[in-house]
């Protein structure tokens, strides 16, 4: 079965940059989110190759990973606190 390409050839978000993308943020948030949990379909990682901005993906990806290492301390301090009340 032949593959079928999901743009035309003359798509115009072939021609945009990569930081004149337009899918806002909440949609990079959604698809960083994804990528951090590891279960995203390859036609989706495709499709927001051609939609998300890197930039986006940068900045959310930074903000993601900042906020699961607060969890962790949190979580940490919180483990520690009960074993050593007892």
């Amino acid at each position: 079965m032949p593959e079928l390409d999901m743009t035309s050839p003359d798509d115009p978000r072939d021609d945009l940059p990569a930081t004149a993308r337009k899918a806002n943020f909440g949609q990079t948030l959604r698809a960083v989110a994804w990528s951090f949990l590891g279960i995203r379909r390859s036609a989706d990682h495709a499709e927001d190759v051609k939609k998300l901005n890197p930039i986006h993906v940068v900045i959310a990806a930074v903000v993601g990973a900042a906020i699961f290492v607060v969890f962790l301390v949190v979580l940490v301090h919180f483990v520690i606190g009960i074993a050593t009340s007892h």
